[in-house]
């Protein structure tokens, strides 16, 4: 069975700068978002939003849930006599 990789402790400091950044560009886009307007604005922030969390939860399940791939060897070692 293959093992767990462990992050690295740089691995975790970019995810969390990566979590501080969208954190910090949410609040502004969904304070600022429907200033000046009076009556319905469309709620244009929920896009992005939606779509970097997306990528976000992709991240972090890149770095928490991460397996090693015991053929990686035996690829690299044909990849580099063929």
């Amino acid at each position: 069975m293959s093992k767990k990789m462990k992050p690295t402790g740089r691995q975790k400091s970019i995810f969390l700068v990566h979590l501080i950044v969208y954190a910090i560009a949410c609040f502004i886009m969904w304070t600022t978002y429907d200033k000046g307007v009076v009556g319905w604005a469309y709620p244009w922030p929920a896009w992005i939003t939606a779509a970097w969390g997306l990528g976000l939860i992709g991240h972090g399940c890149g770095l928490f849930r991460s397996y090693e791939d015991k053929g990686m060897e035996k690829y690299l070692r044909e990849s580099q006599n063929g």
